[in-house]
């Protein structure tokens, strides 16, 4: 055997070494390939309905949302309503009403004056203080005291 010879077999030895390594790379491959592909098809079976179930949802929120939006307009309407109302009950009464209560108020007062001390048991005398003044009857405790 030459030189040439045994360099014809180790290069064919080793051509024959990459050419297994690349099918089993291949095969390798082609496996996880098909896995992907499996694992595609079980997503898109198990999205569509997903997005089916997400599409009914957004379209309920939507009409839900409607109403609500109904709701609060009359809400709106209702409170303006309510204000007007309010201010025409507070102009129509309020005036009279505190004319009237300040009326009661001027009976009373009027009322109580005509009452005397001595007149009402237990009642005492009406004191004024002045800042800076000792009350006659303060100073008699204090010469008692």
């Amino acid at each position: 055997m030459t030189g040439g010879e045994v360099a014809g077999i180790l290069v064919a030895v080793f051509w024959a070494i990459l050419v297994s390594f690349l099918a089993v790379v291949l095969v390798r491959l082609a496996q996880t390939l098909k896995a992907t592909t499996k694992m595609v098809a079980d997503v898109t079976e198990q999205a569509v309905p997903l997005l089916v179930d997400a599409s009914v949802t957004v379209r309920s929120a939507q009409t839900q949302l409607d109403r609500v939006d109904a709701i609060a307009s009359d809400v709106q309407e209702v409170t303006s309503n309510a204000s007007a109302l309010s201010s025409t009950v507070a102009s129509t009464f309020g005036g009279p009403l505190v004319k009237v209560a300040a009326f009661g108020y001027g009976v009373r007062k009027a009322l109580g004056r005509g009452r005397d001390a001595e007149d009402v048991p237990g009642a005492t005398t009406r004191r004024t203080v002045i800042v800076g003044r000792t009350v006659p009857s303060a100073r008699r405790r204090k010469q008692k005291g």
